[in-house]
């Protein structure tokens, strides 16, 4: 009798085991560092990089290969980022928040390589980066 109590529980422990495994998302995001690999990556596009400032703050400077995207209107490039789900995602604002907030969403719908840019723009310029403007 003890050895089926026995295996049983080294069954259950498993099975509980396999999956918490299975269901655990990463919590801390990975991040990039301002730097001319990121914009070599993004000029042979195999890296996305996503500006979520505001189009007004996008004219006014951002980094070269940028894409502007609003974090307040994420979900409305869905079908623009479908072909990236699996692919790296770096994304940047001013200061942090608002890429963070966008990078959230992202990872909730199962985005997989979603990254922030250290520092954000003012890193970036603090940097002495190039920045294109429009």
């Amino acid at each position: 009798m003890r050895i089926v109590v026995a295996g049983f529980l080294v069954v259950v422990s498993i099975a509980l085991f396999v999956s918490l495994q299975c269901t655990a998302k990463a919590t801390a995001q990975a991040s990039v560092a301002a730097s001319p690999y990121l914009i070599e990556r993004v000029a042979n596009n195999d890296w996305l990089l996503i500006d979520v400032r505001s189009p007004e703050e996008f004219a006014d400077g951002h980094i070269p290969g940028a894409v502007n995207m609003p974090h307040e209107n994420i979900n409305d490039y869905l079908s623009d980022l479908e072909d990236h789900k699996n692919k790296p995602i770096i994304i940047y604002c001013r200061s942090g928040r608002r890429a963070k907030l966008a990078m959230k969403v992202l990872e909730e719908l199962d985005f997989s390589e979603v990254m922030h840019l250290e520092g954000d723009m003012l890193g970036w310029s603090a940097a002495g980066m190039t920045v294109d403007r429009m």
